[in-house]
């Protein structure tokens, strides 16, 4: 019989070479084998459009395309948006706008979406798909950073204050509570707002402490984690919202305004 023992430099790096596989993935499924059994359920309810959408941008931007949400989670949005009956609604980050399309395509026809971003290049790429899919009359796109938007909507007196059914944020995690306060006053009671990313790769749940010299926790990646874990622990004694979080994707997280 023979055994073979794994040495600490040995086990550092294997730990090094998973935490670098979990990091290349998009969200917290750590087994493949698992993984590709979401996306075999997954993808074959996949709207066409966002079919093209998704492989156009893997195709333009490489690792980048990381930063769009994955199928499952169009899914899960696409049923969401329809149980709740949802007509108006709201998105900050769009990316390719991928959520944006599985949006659209969940509204009603007389349905309209609100896409803030201030990165007008990479929606530029969706866009075509967006009209192909039909759906570009219920998207309206606005170039820009998302609070000084934000803050128009709700001090502009001119204008009948807008109540969103749903928003959707995928945006700088920094500024997350920032979002928060301000969708809390554009969302009517009874409204969902989705925060994605809230399980960050699953890091939430390592331990900075352990890290014994390497660099497998780089310092962007910490400041992110710390901002997600600050945010987490704030949505959970918000007495405005109800919350569930989700490990769907990266981590989503829904507050129910109640309040």
């Amino acid at each position: 019989m023979h055994f073979t023992f794994e040495n600490g430099v040995g086990r550092k790096k294997k730990e090094q070479r998973e935490k670098e596989q979990q990091m290349e993935a998009k969200g917290i499924l750590r087994s493949a084998a698992l993984q590709n059994y979401v996306e075999m359920n997954a993808y074959p309810r996949e709207h066409e459009q966002l079919k093209k959408l998704r492989e156009a941008t893997v195709e333009k931007y490489a690792n980048l395309s990381k930063m769009e949400i994955p199928v499952d989670e169009g899914n899960f949005l696409s049923m969401l948006i329809k149980i709740m009956n949802a007509k108006n609604t709201i998105e900050i980050g769009v990316f390719t706008g991928y959520s944006l399309l599985a949006t659209a395509l969940s509204l009603p026809e007389d349905g309209r979406v609100i896409g803030i971003d201030p990165e007008i290049r990479y929606y530029e790429l969706g866009q075509p798909f967006i009209k192909k899919a039909g759906v570009d009359h219920k998207v309206n796109f606005i170039h820009s950073a998302a609070l000084p938007v934000l803050d128009e909507m709700l001090n502009d007196e001119k204008k009948q204050k807008q109540e969103f059914d749903f928003a959707f944020v995928d945006a700088d995690k920094h500024n997350y509570q920032n979002y928060h306060e301000r969708l809390l006053k554009l969302v009517k009671v009874g409204g969902v707002i989705a925060y994605d990313n809230t399980l960050w790769f699953g890091l939430v749940a390592e331990d900075e402490d352990e890290d014994d010299g390497e660099d497998r926790f780089p310092e962007q990646m910490r400041a992110i984690t710390r901002h997600i874990r600050d945010f987490n622990r704030f949505l959970v004694s918000d007495p405005r919202v109800e919350v569930s979080l989700l490990s769907i994707g990266d981590g989503i997280t829904l507050c129910r305004r109640i309040v």
